[in-house]
């Protein structure tokens, strides 16, 4: 089953169990999804749709910090519920253990000496860790790995 059709799926399970939260935010998804595939003209694969909910992911996490220092903590743990529900639809994420093995791979692989070979290694890193670890994350790790 693609990712698009259980995003349809659990969009009539949710509207079925009333559960306005999951269905909120599963037509958002379905939303950004619908502007992907009419702006570049293309169907959007499980793989296009995990990088969008990646993003949206992170959204919500940057949104969720602001609420909190500003004392809005409603609107934090709405901000939190979604990335709640988005998850469901992500891969299970790298682990820091993971992304440190996946990182001295990386700079072995590369041969990377220092600083300034950090946007070779994070290329290589990019197109392995993609939908399946957070890339802030590995940009901390790399940068510990190589100073």
């Amino acid at each position: 089953m693609t990712l698009k059709q259980r995003l349809s799926d659990d969009m009539k399970a949710a509207m079925r169990a009333k559960d306005s939260l999951s269905l909120s935010t599963i037509r958002l998804i379905n939303a950004a999804v619908k502007q992907y595939e009419v702006d570049e003209r293309a169907e959007a694969d499980d793989a296009k749709i995990t990088a969008i909910l990646t993003k949206m992911v992170k959204q919500r996490k940057d949104s969720a910090k602001i609420y909190t220092d500003a004392g809005r903590n409603d609107l934090a743990d709405k901000e939190n519920a979604e990335i709640e529900v988005l998850n469901r639809y992500l891969p299970k994420m790298m682990s820091e253990e993971e992304i440190k093995q996946a990182v001295v791979a990386a700079v072995a692989e590369t041969g990377a000496a220092g600083m300034a070979d950090m946007g070779k290694v994070m290329g290589v890193l990019k197109t392995r860790l993609a939908g399946k670890a957070d890339m802030g994350e590995v940009n901390k790790v790399l940068k510990a790995a190589l100073s």
